[in-house]
């Protein structure tokens, strides 16, 4: 066990768990030290066993309700439509709505836009903007006699045989 508060345990480790926890204070051990060997706390274990049987977690069963400001169908296309747009075309969310606002028109936050874009498979590089490039290091060069290279940065020169020449 061990880990993270909040993790997700099965019902198959939970049984395994309180087994385990029983067989020990059965031969002895006191709870509090045996729950910390296993990685969870004694009121843990309590909640877990409460009632006589093993307790499932009801998480994944929990009825959430839906977000009262989540944005409906409609306002997601309509910040699509707006991105489409061939002046917004090319720009960024972080560019697009404090131009909206200056226009006096608010349709959803910057996280919003990058958000629906993301989902709808068009959060690329917009515009004129390209991926980034994977760069190279440079070129390096190698000095084989005295004044052949001159450099501030001696990182671009290579390892070589460095021999001393004497004048």
């Amino acid at each position: 066990m061990g880990g993270p508060r909040g993790r997700m345990t099965s019902q198959e480790d939970r049984l395994k768990t309180v087994d385990l926890i029983k067989e020990s204070c059965k031969d002895g051990a006191r709870l509090i030290p045996a729950c910390r060997v296993v990685g969870i706390s004694a009121r843990t274990y309590q909640r877990w066993t409460k009632g006589g049987s093993v307790a499932r977690d009801s998480r994944p069963d929990a009825i959430r309700p839906k977000p009262s400001n989540q944005l409906t169908q409609e306002e997601k296309q309509q910040v699509l439509e707006v991105c489409h747009r061939k002046e917004y075309a090319s720009l960024p969310p972080g560019q697009i709505v404090p131009q909206l606002a200056d226009k006096g028109g608010y349709i959803a936050s910057e996280s919003s836009f990058y958000r629906i874009l993301h989902a709808a498979d068009e959060q690329h590089h917009r515009g004129r903007s390209q991926k980034p490039r994977q760069s190279s290091p440079p070129e390096g060069f190698c000095a084989t006699g005295p004044n052949q290279i001159w450099t501030w940065d001696i990182c671009v020169l290579q390892q070589c045989q460095w021999q001393v020449y004497m004048v």
